[in-house]
């Protein structure tokens, strides 16, 4: 799924520039240059390179993942038909497992669904629509979305460190040349601004994101005040529907999870997440 969004496409395109740049610094001016001699040389950048990886990965799988889109009938609804629905699902409010009605889209839609404006379709437990991702955050790639956070977070906390070291320790064997001095200062400065507001933003979200999870409401719920099964105590069980019946060792890593189906009077719609 792509969506021809210009913000979204712009803010993919700002968050790989940031990456490549941070992975430029770090290895660059900063491991080769100030740890060439050392055995942690290697460790740090291939260490560093993997986690890159890893996010890229998660990135690129919430970006191009299905977030749980509602398909739409193959033969259109009657306007008329949609207000008869809606005024039965009104009477029948109280009753959170039925499912409504999407005036835009013209269909019915599972519970916990809503229409997003940006991808003008209707998406399963949507939370909200990410431009870092240009995709909704839904059902069948929130997984992927907290992988990024986290592995965004990783990078952040990790090149802090890794200049930090490299300015605390004393170098011997670093390159005195005025210039090479001038130009590692002013790219360590930046990429440290670059790492502190990347991990400051990406650490609200993602607190943001497993108090969601653990409150069992999404974004769109709780700006709406219609939090769906408030008091659940099984928090694993509500981390699993995130992340898949997989152990929770594997919840980092980006696959696929277990498969699981839902149904609508006389049709089954089967999602592999």
């Amino acid at each position: 799924m792509f969506v021809r969004d210009p913000c979204g496409i712009l803010c993919i395109i700002s968050t790989y520039v940031a990456v490549f740049y941070a992975d430029y610094v770090v290895v660059g001016w900063t491991v080769l240059l100030t740890m060439q001699d050392s055995s942690w040389c290697l460790f740090h950048i291939i260490a560093f390179n993997t986690v890159v990886l890893l996010m890229m990965t998660a990135h690129l799988k919430a970006v191009c993942s299905d977030p749980g889109i509602v398909p739409l009938p193959q033969n259109k609804m009657d306007f008329s038909d949609i207000h008869l629905s809606s005024e039965s699902d009104n009477h029948e409010g109280d009753e959170k497992d039925d499912w409504t009605v999407c005036t835009r889209c013209e269909t019915y839609r599972p519970p916990r669904a809503h229409h997003c404006r940006i991808c003008k379709r209707c998406v399963r437990k949507m939370d909200h629509h990410c431009p870092w991702i240009n995709n909704c955050v839904g059902e069948r790639n929130q997984k992927y979305f907290i992988q990024f956070l986290v592995y965004v977070g990783a990078l952040a906390i990790y090149t802090i460190i890794l200049i930090s070291i490299s300015w605390i320790y004393d170098c011997p064997q670093c390159n005195n040349d005025i210039s090479v001095k001038q130009s590692r200062i002013l790219h360590s400065v930046m990429l440290v601004l670059e790492s502190g507001l990347f991990g400051m933003f990406v650490v609200a979200i993602l607190f943001d994101q497993f108090q969601a999870i653990l409150n069992d409401e999404t974004a769109v719920e709780r700006v709406k005040g219609t939090q769906q099964r408030k008091n659940v105590s099984r928090i694993f069980k509500l981390l699993s529907q995130v992340y898949g019946k997989s152990h929770p060792i594997f919840w980092l890593l980006p696959y696929q999870n277990p498969r699981y189906s839902f149904r609508k009077d006389a049709y089954l719609i089967d999602y592999e997440v």
